[in-house]
């Protein structure tokens, strides 16, 4: 090899071995995805306080709690159902014969796509690596995973426990900054699943578009929260401070902003505030913090922003703090619609608050922005409901709540435009992950050779009958 020749970067190279193995023993039966999903279940039960304290390390400071439940909850439960259920996932599906072709069979194969790559973010590193996985795994996939540089202790840590439960030819992991991440994207993986920004993810589809490759975006967007004229205060109040301020608000399901009639506006501010500082009283242990000092000082300047603006701030006893990148839960009533807080994701525990006259005010208003991942509706009023969710469009919807949509395995989790394409979940990430081969079978008497030429008068006669 002379100086002139490109070295072969370690994604190439797992890409080589995995796609090698695949290609020599074929689909996997379900014992084998089973049994993968086992090991994956093993070493996440088994390592779950140690990724916690990773994780909180690179963050500064996350709950554990948090960790558990949004986190490794969700992985062990996103196995638990792929392991109940991938044996008839994999069942051929048979489909409709049109008269003129029997006695022949016609059936779908869920074929696996062959080696999946894997872009994973910081904000929720164990389960947006790991949820994707399982997944893939039921469908009979190898993966790589491609973890965040801004999480560099998980990212080690979930290094060493891929490569001691998995062969690298089944599942390994790539560590590296934002050179290797653009190198992985650009690689001819059969599928490749990204999770972070819109402005990133619009890269890493046109890098995966020069190979043909295709994608898997879970982008964000702002998803906005509708308190309807029938909405239950009490259970906005809970539910958005809840769905708001948990991971400091990075979270890219968050509610972003709010909207309530305008009589209510203060009302709610008030609320949500009270129930952050219940919540969270000292903004301590059960309270995260940002990712970045780069993250506290965009927030901080969104808020003088909006501030300056004219908007009213109510803001949390506990002072923040940049040393330690705390920012505690901030409410803002009335920003200016051009301020940064209205026009960009917030990403980060600050809550606008935007008071509305006519619930078709309030639906326009988010029908005037890309349609986001996810939207919350608070509505007691089943017809209110129905109105808000046919005149919108999101990726997911949790009504009276926020958050939940995501935790259910048999609803798709995906975007919808600019805030994502595709989608995975239980039986959808099958299908997402795998290949649907049509196949059909002629039976011992094929019609269809009698309408070979020369067309006589018995093809003539069939071919009226065909289209009668």
């Amino acid at each position: 090899m002379d100086g002139n020749t490109p070295k072969t970067s370690e994604g190439e190279r797992l890409l080589d071995i995995q796609r090698a193995a695949h290609r020599r023993d074929g689909p996997p039966p379900s014992r084998t995805r089973i049994d993968r999903l086992d090991r994956l279940d093993d070493m996440v039960r088994m390592r779950q306080e140690a990724f916690a304290g990773a994780i909180s390390t690179d963050f500064g400071n996350r709950s554990r709690f948090e960790t558990s439940l949004l986190e490794t909850m969700t992985v062990l439960s996103a196995i638990r159902y792929a392991r109940k259920n991938v044996r008839w996932w994999m069942e051929p599906a048979y489909q409709e014969v049109d008269f003129a072709f029997w006695p022949g069979a016609a059936w779908i194969r869920r074929e696996p796509l062959g080696v999946v790559g894997i872009i994973s973010p910081w904000n929720y590193p164990l389960q947006l690596a790991l949820s994707p996985l399982v997944d893939i795994i039921a469908g009979g996939n190898r993966a790589i995973i491609k973890p965040s540089e801004q999480t560099p202790v998980f990212s080690e840590l979930l290094h060493r426990a891929i490569s001691d439960t998995f062969a690298e030819q089944e599942i390994a992991v790539v560590t590296g900054g934002p050179d290797v991440a653009a190198n992985f994207s650009k690689l001819p993986f059969d599928h490749l699943v990204f999770t972070g920004s819109t402005t990133v993810g619009r890269k890493v589809a046109q890098a995966a578009a020069e190979g043909l490759v295709p994608t898997t975006l879970e982008l964000g967007g702002k998803s906005p929260t509708i308190v309807c004229p029938s909405g239950s205060m009490a259970k906005a109040v809970k539910a958005i401070t809840y769905g708001k301020y948990i991971n400091a608000g990075q979270t890219c399901i968050a509610p972003d902003y709010v909207m309530v009639p305008r009589e209510r506006m203060i009302e709610l501010a008030d609320h949500v505030m009270a129930e952050a500082r219940r919540y969270y009283p000292n903004a301590g242990a059960d309270y995260s913090t940002l990712i970045s000092e780069r993250a506290f000082d965009r927030m901080a300047a969104a808020i003088a922003e909006a501030e300056l603006g004219g908007a009213k701030v109510l803001r949390h006893p506990v002072p923040p703090d940049r040393t330690k990148r705390l920012l505690p839960p901030v409410v803002v009533m009335d920003a200016p619609e051009n301020c940064a807080l209205m026009r960009e994701e917030i990403f980060g525990p600050v809550l606008p608050i935007v008071g509305y006259d006519t619930l078709d005010d309030a639906l326009d208003w988010v029908n005037s922005h890309p349609h986001p991942l996810a939207l919350y509706i608070f509505a007691e009023d089943k017809k209110e409901q129905t109105r808000v969710l046919d005149r919108t469009q999101s990726g997911g919807v949790t009504v009276n709540g926020t958050l939940l949509h995501i935790a259910q395995e048999g609803l798709p989790f995906g975007g919808v435009g600019a805030s994502g394409l595709g989608a995975y979940h239980g039986r959808h990430g099958f299908d997402r992950f795998t290949h649907a081969r049509a196949v059909f079978r002629t039976g011992f008497f094929n019609a269809a050779s009698w309408l070979a030429p020369p067309y006589g008068k018995r093809a003539n006669r069939l071919l009226r009958f065909l289209m009668r």
